[in-house]
């Protein structure tokens, strides 16, 4: 009876169902307590999910004599009291999860004595305590937890003391988690035992070290490493370097100093790097944009000299750079214009000089720029993400002069550089005579190319996708465990997806298409011609591809999160309001980019929740391209005999297969409406005259509730008037993408701005409201 509007406290009766195997009652808003009598009348119980409601009230210590139970998730309540060492009886527990309660330690011993009774559990795997105010020190004890504990998160708990020894006895950990505690002492060294180690959040303790870690260097599966404020007072080891799992690595706020070792930057895979608020020193090296795939990058507050290297703008996933706080020198690179996917920059507190490169105009994802307390001099750009900059972006420099908003002196008039002209034309004619020699070696280059592409052997095949890897057949076969089934991560019309993880560790999704149905050929051909010129932070990154006259697939960035249909209609999973707009946005912005900046309009002809992927941060890649069509620089509309799925189908695409940018407008609309109903347009309760498109039209206004997704509107919900404002508004826009006649429906523009402006128009009424 999980995610329902339940209240009121659970009837007692249903704690005397002996027979009951499983209890699921989790995301409803039930009260009261759980009986004393717990255990005696439930002996046969295995699974209890009680999560995020408000019970209350002390633990049932007799819950030991549901001898069976295996699974407690009871998280996110309100219980009070010490944890029952008689949990340690249930032999067969799995899993327990206490997190997010008021639960405390046993007042009569400064240690977590309920972590010594847990010892008895020889099968436990997960152990989630986060969130309480236990108030204890971890006991020797630890070291006799079961073998088989995978995950042990106990962070916000209020822990003193030091990290035992015995921790290294765990040694099938994949995630640890202590963070936001009161911790000291230094790290034990057996922590080098904890090879299958894959996230660890040390952060925010009061850990302290003058050594190198070295032995942190053990823990090659690695893929976040947060060690964030603490005292750690030593130099970063070299042999990090060597953890090329690493996706996430956060060692902010501590006081490590000398020069990051260059091993750091050649851990080519790593995402997020965090050096922040330390005593670092040296130059940045050229050698920092080996981190191709970063997207975030902090080095400020630390004590770095010398230039920002001119190659930073090979860096064409970063979404945040943070210089500021440093001694660097020179000017900005102009490459940095290239960066298209930058969000966040900031080169704030430095001794930069020179102008600001024109360049970054082009940066149209650039929401914030800091380049005050510097020695910038010449014109502030004024176009782009510099429309909304105010004058603090700009403050304490040289010589900036720009609009008046800027709170800069204007910039000379043209008259006052007449006195440059004879130089700057000399300069001219030096450089059209440069340009001319270059242009003739430029021409003569690519004749003797094209002549030796004439004299290529019959066969010979150029590569479909340009990719700087390479990864064979027997690669894929081995990461993905031979396609074994329980890879599999979904199949579609042309084949299946698998997850697989590279010899280097990279986990990575595997499209391998199935020659033997008709259209998988040209399927493959379509996703490479697309893919490998098509670059987005909402669009699925192509990684490589492997092909051959009997085998064809395409190595693709892993989506953590899956797709949004799973998000929609597995009960285990929950979009709120502002997630589900957040996704919508995104998957805009990727049509956007289609329809309207690509030099060549592509059309995805296939636009529907399966084919929507969410990463690690529920950040949406539109995917699935093998339906894509490319309209010719002289046509808006073309023509095709494959159709995509029935239910998303503009009518001009399902009765005459015409395609144009309008189809996925269309698809887009019936999307909208089916993300915030949670029902598929191929719902059985729709008949031959009702569909999802009219059963939502004729529900505004007055009827709007009763078709919205249930799970977004509670009775008890303060804000159910600004929720339903919101998506009413949100279902206009739907409307506006669906209407009939292609010519008079929403451009991707349009669609884009109105749901940026309705989510605009949200936040500032929940601020209101908090306020």
């Amino acid at each position: 009876m999980e995610f329902n509007s339940l209240t009121g406290s659970i009837p007692i009766e249903i704690f005397n169902l002996s027979k009951l195997s499983v209890m699921s009652l989790l995301r409803n808003q039930l009260s009261g307590n759980l009986p004393s009598t717990f255990g005696y009348g439930l002996a046969n119980l295995e699974e209890l999910y009680l999560s995020n409601n408000h019970l209350s009230g002390a633990l049932p210590s007799s819950i030991s004599n549901s001898s069976n139970l295996r699974l407690i998730e009871i998280g996110d309540n309100k219980f009070t009291g010490p944890i029952p060492t008689s949990m340690g009886d249930l032999r067969l527990l799995e899993l327990l999860d206490l997190a997010i309660n008021n639960l405390v330690s046993d007042s009569s011993s400064p240690e977590l004595s309920f972590i010594t009774s847990l010892a008895k559990c020889k099968y436990l795997a997960i152990l989630f305590l986060g969130g309480n105010p236990l108030n204890g020190i971890i006991p020797n004890s630890v070291s006799n937890l079961s073998t088989s504990l995978e995950q042990l998160y106990v962070p916000y708990c209020e822990i003193k003391g030091s990290i035992p020894d015995g921790i290294g006895n765990l040694r099938s950990l994949i995630l640890l988690d202590l963070s936001n505690n009161d911790l000291t002492g230094s790290l034990p060294a057996t922590m080098k035992d904890l090879q299958k180690l894959q996230y660890m959040d040390l952060s925010m303790t009061k850990l302290i070290s003058r050594v190198p870690l070295h032995f942190l260097c053990a823990l090659h599966n690695l893929d976040t490493m947060n060690l964030g404020q603490n005292q750690f007072m030593a130099s970063i080891p070299k042999c990090f370097g060597n953890l090329t799992s690493l996706r996430h690595l956060d060692l902010s706020h501590n006081k490590l100093y000398s020069a990051p070792p260059e091993e750091i930057w050649n851990l080519k895979d790593l995402l997020m790097l965090d050096l922040s608020s330390n005593l670092l020193s040296g130059s940045l090296p050229y050698a920092i944009t080996n981190m191709k795939m970063a997207n975030w990058v902090d080095l400020s507050s630390n004590q770095f000299s010398g230039g920002i290297p001119d190659s930073i703008g090979d860096m064409q996933n970063l979404q945040n750079l943070s210089l500021a706080h440093n001694r660097l020198q020179g000017s900005i690179p102009e490459s940095i214009g290239k960066v298209f996917s930058l969000e966040s920059l900031d080169l704030s507190h430095n001794f930069l000089s020179g102008s600001i490169p024109m360049s970054m105009e082009n940066l149209q994802y650039l929401k914030y720029i800091n380049l005050s307390f510097n020695n910038l001099s010449g014109e502030i750009p004024s176009k782009g993400p510099f429309t909304n900059c105010t004058a603090e972006s700009f403050a304490s420099n040289q010589a900036l002069c720009g609009a008046q908003r800027f709170l800069v002196p204007p910039c000379p008039t043209i008259s006052a550089h007449r006195s440059r002209t004879k130089r700057v034309r000399r300069a001219i004619y030096i450089l059209l005579g440069v340009i001319i020699a270059m242009g003739a070696l430029s021409f003569g280059f690519v004749y003797l190319r094209y002549r030796r592409k004439d004299k290529l052997p019959n066969g010979a095949n150029l590569s479909l996708v340009a990719m700087p890897e390479r990864i064979s057949y027997f690669e894929l076969l081995q990461a993905t465990n031979g396609y074994n089934e329980s890879n599999l991560l979904g199949t579609g019309s042309f084949g299946s997806v698998y997850r697989g993880t590279l010899d280097d560790g990279r986990v990575v999704a595997v499209k391998m298409f199935n020659l033997q149905v008709d259209g998988a050929f040209k399927s493959f051909d379509v996703e490479c011609e697309v893919l490998r010129n098509l670059r987005h932070r909402n669009l699925t990154r192509v990684i490589s591809s492997c092909s051959n006259p009997e085998f064809k697939a395409l190595v693709l960035e892993f989506m953590p999160n899956g797709s949004l249909e799973k998000w929609l209609y597995s009960h285990n999973y929950f979009l709120d309001l502002m997630q589900r707009l957040d996704i919508l946005i995104d998957v805009a912005g990727a049509l956007q980019y289609l329809h309207c900046e690509y030099a060549t309009p592509v059309i995805h002809c296939d636009l529907k929740p399966s084919n929507v992927l969410l990463d690690q941060d529920m950040v949406a890649h539109l995917s699935d391209f093998g339906l894509t069509k490319l309209l010719g620089e002289e046509n808006s509309i073309t023509y095709t005999e494959t159709l995509a799925t029935v239910g998303y189908l503009a009518p001009e695409y399902g009765l005459e297969g015409l395609v144009s940018a309008k189809c996925d407008i269309y698809s887009f609309g019936i999307m909208m409406m089916e993300v915030f109903t949670r029902t598929n347009p191929n719902s059985e309760m729709f008949g031959e005259k009702l569909g999802l498109k009219s059963w939502v039209a004729n529900s505004i206004p007055d009827g709007l509730a009763n078709v919205i997704d249930a799970n977004l509107l509670k009775e008890s919900d303060e804000c159910i008037g600004e929720k339903l404002s919101c998506i009413a508004s949100i279902m206009k826009v739907a409307l506006g993408c669906t209407i009939e006649s292609s010519r008079e429906r929403s451009s991707i523009q349009d669609v884009l701005v109105a749901l940026k402006k309705i989510k605009l128009q949200y936040m500032s009424s929940q601020n209101s409201r908090t306020s």
